[in-house]
């Protein structure tokens, strides 16, 4: 939150006006964020905000038209966040492209960023304008994986095939229930992971368009 004080001389026997604090409107778009990952955009209501804030609905609206400009705000907000930002993180931090895969999947699946970002693939399934927004982020993520592996892989089919389960891989593990023999859940992901970020070799850098995995279709 931010304060505002006034100060103005006797104004019929007065004095200063008391301090007053407004919410800002970083904190509305934060708390629609968490109750967004915590239930969905049925749980982003003004007045349980604003009971969150512990400040009054009025205030919102000098920041909102309604909660309409309120969910597209947090809408722009996760995708800058987990997306735009974090990647010109890695490019300005630098490194070969595994480690700049690494930090950018670690920043944008944190757990944080995670739920959210699961809360949003779970309201585009119900709303268009959301999934043409999620649509357009992912392929963002995907670009830029594809760019990453094509620093060190020369084959189109091995860079999609590796692009596409290293996504599948950060989006998916949270619905991985299954248990992994002396490893726990983070470990068997790590490897996973990292089985994906080793270099192309002989083998791996044949002609994949005479080999395709039967019985495998997109639903």
């Amino acid at each position: 939150m931010y304060t505002v004080t006034y100060s103005i001389d006797a104004i019929k026997g007065g004095g200063r006006i008391p301090t007053v604090t407004r919410t800002t409107r970083a904190r509305w778009i934060e708390a629609g964020l968490e109750a967004l990952a915590r239930g969905g955009p049925d749980a982003v209501r003004v007045e349980t905000l604003a009971a969150e804030l512990g400040v009054t609905k009025g205030g919102f609206y000098g920041h909102f038209d309604g909660r309409p400009a309120l969910l597209t705000e947090m809408l722009d907000e996760w995708g800058r966040r987990s997306t735009k930002e974090v990647i010109a993180q890695a490019d300005a931090e630098g490194g070969d492209a595994a480690e700049r895969l690494r930090r950018v999947l670690r920043l944008t699946f944190s757990e944080d960023l995670h739920r959210i970002d699961l809360a949003v693939r779970a309201w585009a399934r119900h709303d268009e304008s959301v999934a043409i927004r999620l649509r357009r982020i992912d392929n963002e993520r995907m670009e830029f994986l594809r760019r990453m592996f094509g620093t060190f892989i020369t084959d189109p089919d091995e860079i999609e095939a590796r692009s596409t389960l290293m996504f599948a891989l950060a989006i998916g593990r949270h619905f991985i229930v299954a248990d992994h023999p002396g490893h726990t859940k983070r470990e068997a992901i790590q490897l996973a992971g990292e089985h994906l970020l080793r270099p192309a070799t002989a083998n791996t850098t044949r002609d994949h368009r005479r080999r395709r995995a039967p019985g495998i279709e997109s639903r």
